[in-house]
This record gives C-alpha cells, sequence and structure tokens, in this order.
C-alpha cells in the first residue's frame, strides 16, 4: 500500500472533526482569550484553519520560509466570521487531500524544511512533516480550542468517542 493511501484516512478523520470544532466558534467571541498569555479565538482559528494550506506548501516545495531575508513574512488572513473561517477551512482541505492522494512514496520521503530567516528550523522527509508538524501539531491546537469552547460553555463535539456534551 502506498503511504499516501495509509494517510488519507487520518487525514479525512482528522479534518472533519477539526471542522466540527470550528463549527461551533460564534462570530462574537473571536477577541475572547482565557489568559493574557494566550491567543484569541480568532487567532487560534485562523491558526487551525491554515493547516491545510501548511500540508499544499509541504508537498509543492522543498521548503519554506516564515521570515524571508530581505522579504515579507508570513501573515495570516485576517478572518472575521466563522463563514470566512470555514470557506478558507474547506477549500484548502480539498487542495491537500488532492495533493495528498497523487503523492508517491519517492516524493513522501524527499526532505522538506522549515526556514526562519534563511536559517533551518528542522529537516524532516515530507511524512513526517505531514503526520507530525501539521496533523499533530493540528490536533493539538484543535485540542486548545476545545478548552476555550469549554470556558465558553460552548458544547463539545464528539471525536474519538462521546463528549459530556454528545453521546
Amino acid at each position: 500500500m502506498a503511504m499516501s493511501a495509509a494517510l488519507l484516512p487520518e487525514f479525512d478523520m482528522e479534518m472533519a472533526g477539526t471542522r466540527k470544532y470550528l463549527e461551533r466558534v460564534p462570530d462574537d467571541k473571536f477577541d475572547y482569550k482565557p489568559h493574557p498569555k494566550s491567543m484569541t479565538v480568532r487567532q487560534l482559528t485562523t491558526h487551525l484553519a491554515l493547516f491545510p494550506i501548511w500540508m499544499i506548501e509541504t508537498m509543492a516545495n522543498p521548503s519554506f520560509d516564515y521570515a524571508p531575508v530581505g522579504g515579507e513574512p508570513f501573515k495570516p488572513p485576517v478572518i472575521e466570521s466563522r463563514k470566512d473561517l470555514l470557506e478558507v477551512f474547506d477549500r484548502d482541505v480539498a487542495k491537500a487531500r488532492a495533493g495528498l492522494a497523487a503523492a508517491s512514496d519517492a516524493q513522501l520521503m524527499e526532505n522538506w524544511s522549515l526556514l526562519a530567516g534563511g536559517k533551518t528550523i528542522f529537516t524532516m522527509p515530507r511524512v513526517a512533516v505531514l503526520r507530525g508538524m501539521v496533523m499533530n501539531h493540528m490536533i493539538h491546537h484543535r485540542g486548545q480550542l476545545g478548552v476555550y469552547l469549554r470556558l465558553l460553555d460552548i458544547p463539545l463535539p464528539a471525536l474519538y468517542g462521546p463528549t459530556a456534551d454528545e453521546k
């Protein structure tokens, strides 16, 4: 079995779960943050919505420099509503899935690097980046959003099994 075929069921499940969480965020809570050191709901959900584009970029390029020397640093889009958030997420999930489905094992084993100001932060095979730095990282922040939702008394959707809110 190709590595991409083995990753697609996990991809589908995790993206669907992340969408469920994003669907719960009310527009009037975008500026909420539980602690001064925390991200706002807007920052956190924008970060979550952009994970699929990181997957697209990882598949398309050998590296990404989020603060290139002499260039503009990466700036996330300003998302003003849940509708906009879901549109960005859905559009990029479809593209990311197509890119993953088309990837050969050889492409997935090629090294990919994250850079900051021209300096390498890390280099790993693409498959490790997709699993660890994209999907697992997204799952981490989705859990963080779950805490925000709980603090806002918004029912949590079931993911891997029931929650206290959904059986």
